[in-house]
């Protein structure tokens, strides 16, 4: 049996907590196993109790020890690594507070515009509680290129966990649409042009496995939030 740490998660189309310690992952060089469950396996609930407490993913297994929760497994990687830790003091307490912010907020974000990473084009009704969602994430990034983004091209010069856990709003923003200011959009476009975010979309768009009562959230409209 291989020493390799696992990590479970949910298929790659629509699990944003999936995505976000597997991109971490990734780019600080910790070496993994990927364990797939597909939302739609009708065993689903059995595969993912067997295997986790919580019966939620994504789930890092190292050796005995299981690690839940996204944010958990990322500090948990950056801290093996030594990687993806920001050394200046400021800068690492703003990206804690940003990614804390993210893990625990913009609900209507994540309901109205869950992660479809293969769709395009897709509207949905701008309602005021979405412009709010989008409009601070606009800040929040703004805020952490003006302040600390010089040099990199990541909300923090260099990969941080903060640009792991935006990494699902990349997808809502590319499959929905978003109006943002020009930093937030550059920050977009570079994110997105990002070689393991690619890995990642490429994966999910040949997975199969669709959930129908996600692809059928939003109109096909080349139109965007607004």
């Amino acid at each position: 049996m291989s020493n390799t740490p696992l990590l479970v998660m949910g298929s790659k189309n629509y699990s944003s907590w999936s995505l976000r310690p597997w991109l971490f992952l990734r780019k600080v060089g910790f070496d993994f196993r990927e364990h797939l469950i597909h939302f739609d396996a009708a065993d689903y609930q059995a595969q993912i109790a067997a295997l986790s407490p919580s019966r939620r993913v994504p789930l890092l297994i190292d050796g005995g020890v299981k690690i839940r929760d996204s944010l958990a497994i990322c500090e948990y990687a950056a801290e093996c690594t030594g990687r993806g830790l920001l050394e200046d003091r400021t800068a690492r307490a703003l990206a804690r507070s940003a990614a804390a912010e993210m893990h625990s907020g913009f609900q209507t974000l994540r309901n109205e515009c869950p992660m479809n990473v293969r769709e395009l084009h897709r509207h949905v009704p701008p309602t005021p509680q979405l412009h709010a969602d989008i409009a601070r994430i606009d800040e929040i990034w703004s805020d952490c290129l003006r302040s600390h983004g010089d040099g990199g091209g990541w909300l923090f010069g260099e990969f941080s966990i903060a640009d792991a856990m935006f990494a699902p709003v990349l997808f809502r923003f590319r499959t929905y649409g978003a109006t943002l200011g020009n930093a937030s959009h550059a920050y977009l476009r570079h994110a997105l042009a990002d070689s393991a975010v690619n890995e990642w979309r490429v994966a999910a768009e040949q997975e199969g496995h669709p959930l129908p009562e996600v692809d059928g959230i939003g109109v096909v409209e080349r139109g965007r939030i607004s």
